[in-house]
């Protein structure tokens, strides 16, 4: 609200009016429209990827072996390709390495039949091993087809010298 003060003179000068302002009903009405806007926008929520890390073990012996037939083995390599076997060391060849995109629906078709076809479906495990030239976007999206294909059991390891070897044939 504004007030104005008069004050007179003696002397035939003209009056002057000093004007005083009351500035509260303004830092009100600033704090409401501030209260509003915060509480009318929307707050962009962070992109995260939960990843089930396990415990420490401390007891490191493994208990069980996971056998090639439980398990599927995902290379990620340089050019946006992406590999996978079931096999071991002795069995994995270039014609056992084979190559598919990262179209949800393959990986999740992939992992679906290894799936089916495991012994033990209760130790299925899906293990992905990017390259030395792989890039982190191929790495994300393969995560997100394990998430898409609801396997909860995955790992993510180096690439295993005999599975290098077999990969650079591949992709000459």
């Amino acid at each position: 609200m504004a007030e104005v003060i008069t004050k007179e003179k003696s002397g035939g000068k003209q009056n002057k009016k000093p004007i005083k302002i009351d500035m509260t009903p303004m830092v009100d009405l600033n704090f409401l429209l501030l209260m509003f806007f915060m509480f009318t926008s929307s707050f962009t929520k962070p992109n995260v990827m939960d990843l089930g890390l396990p415990a420490k073990d401390l007891n490191p012996n493994p208990t069980h072996v996971i056998d090639d037939k439980n398990q599927i083995t995902f290379i990620i390599g340089e050019d946006n390709r992406i590999f996978y076997h079931q096999s071991n060391e002795k069995d994995l060849t270039e014609a056992g390495l084979k190559e598919t995109d990262y179209n949800g629906l393959n990986v999740s078709k992939i992992i679906s039949n290894a799936y089916e076809k495991a012994p033990k479906k209760e130790i299925f495990t899906i293990i992905v091993k990017p390259t030395d030239d792989a890039n982190y976007k191929n790495f994300v999206d393969m995560m997100d087809n394990i998430s898409i294909s609801k396997k909860e059991r995955y790992g993510i390891s180096d690439i295993k010298p005999w599975e290098k070897k077999v990969y650079e044939n591949v992709i000459k």
